[in-house]
């Protein structure tokens, strides 16, 4: 009976949710995954054949060559190394959707384990694609497709363009095994936001029960909103199909000033506010040039040839000016006033942090 309500209500409602989208809403599609329905990584060894003279030669090469050989029936004497320039072992990887069937094609993608200078041109042999529990659940072969390309002189030089050690092969591997998702199993569909957010984690549950009703949904913590489901596989997805179109609008971020020290790069959230604050930001310079001076005797002299070092030291510093930060100041405010003391993207990093330990820049300081 509880199924039937659901499953009513969701088609009298599902009409309303394109009348009722407020502005800057969010789809929960867009905010929010569903646990459980996820992708899995697959990976394998294989050998690449068919290069024009950029594989490897190395033991292991050799070792897997002989071994596909031995899985067709031939056998190589002991005494015969199995070595080629055209070919090279590769790793083999590729994600594997939610949901995909026995039969359906994934792309992969090919990169070279060791010396070879490009794949350019060669084939990937049969290779088994595996989980993280060791079963295959991949099949993968087919032509390479690589953007980069290398050329190399007789004297070391080389050229070398993108990377010609990766390539791509599109629909290059058939699935042989499906992954057991636990969609349909349960009471609860439960969604996870991508950013952990109670604000909007209690927004989320809230227009679900408007729509649903009173006890429909309920969020768990700062990421899970917990929301009751019917237990038939088709009516749960007619139902997700709702739910994952109601608009929410997300909480507004945390206020957060985020510094990339190797960069340069600065990004100041919305809500970053700065308390009243007097800046200066020297430019002291200091600059050693060194030089080499040799002293050598007249012919006739006694004495050595000495070389002796010449060292000059500037030191010079720029004008600066300070500038104040009147209270409530926003990131408008606070770009204008950097650029208008022309503040580098180091400068402004020793501003922030200086700001932070005084206590006048309300906000995190993320230094990545």
């Amino acid at each position: 009976m509880k199924t039937k309500l659901i499953v009513a209500t969701v088609s009298i409602v599902a009409s309303i949710l394109m009348l009722t989208a407020p502005a800057h809403a969010e789809r929960i599609k867009d905010i929010a995954s569903i646990q459980g329905v996820r992708s899995n990584q697959l990976v394998g060894y294989g050998l690449v054949v068919g290069l024009p003279g950029t594989g490897e030669s190395t033991r292991y090469t050799e070792q897997t060559f002989s071994t596909m050989l031995k899985n067709f029936g031939i056998n190589l004497p002991d005494s015969v190394r199995a070595s080629s320039k055209n070919i090279a072992v590769v790793a083999v990887h590729a994600e594997m959707p939610a949901f995909i069937k026995p039969g359906q094609k994934l792309d992969i993608t090919v990169s070279s384990l060791g010396q070879a200078k490009s794949l350019r041109g060669g084939t990937l042999l049969q290779t088994f694609l595996k989980g993280v529990d060791d079963n295959v659940y991949a099949i993968a072969q087919g032509s390479l497709i690589v953007s980069g390309f290398s050329a190399e002189g007789l004297d070391g030089s080389m050229v070398i363009q993108n990377t010609p050690t990766v390539g791509r092969i599109p629909s290059g591997a058939i699935v042989e095994r499906s992954v057991v998702s636990p969609f349909a199993s349960g009471d609860y569909l439960t969604f996870n936001l991508r950013r952990a957010d109670f604000s909007t984690a209690k927004r989320t549950a809230d227009a679900i029960n408007n729509l649903l009703g009173p006890d429909m949904a309920k969020a768990i913590d700062a990421t899970s909103i917990q929301v009751s489901a019917p237990r038939d596989a088709s009516q749960r997805v007619s139902f997700l199909s709702v739910l994952e179109n109601i608009d929410v609008i997300p909480a507004e971020e945390s206020a957060k000033v985020i510094v990339n020290s190797r960069t340069g790069t600065i990004v100041v959230g919305q809500n970053v506010k700065l308390l009243p604050a007097a800046v200066t930001h020297g430019g002291l310079t200091v600059t050693i040039a060194e030089a080499t001076q040799v002293s050598q005797p007249n012919a006739l002299a006694g004495g050595d040839t000495v070389v002796t070092a010449n060292s000059t030291i500037d030191v010079s510093e720029k004008d600066r000016r300070m500038f104040m930060f009147n209270p409530g100041t926003t990131l408008d405010e606070l770009v204008r006033a950097v650029n208008l003391v022309g503040a580098a993207p180091s400068d402004v990093l020793a501003i922030l942090e200086a700001l932070k330990m005084a206590g006048a820049l309300h906000g995190e300081l993320i230094i990545i």
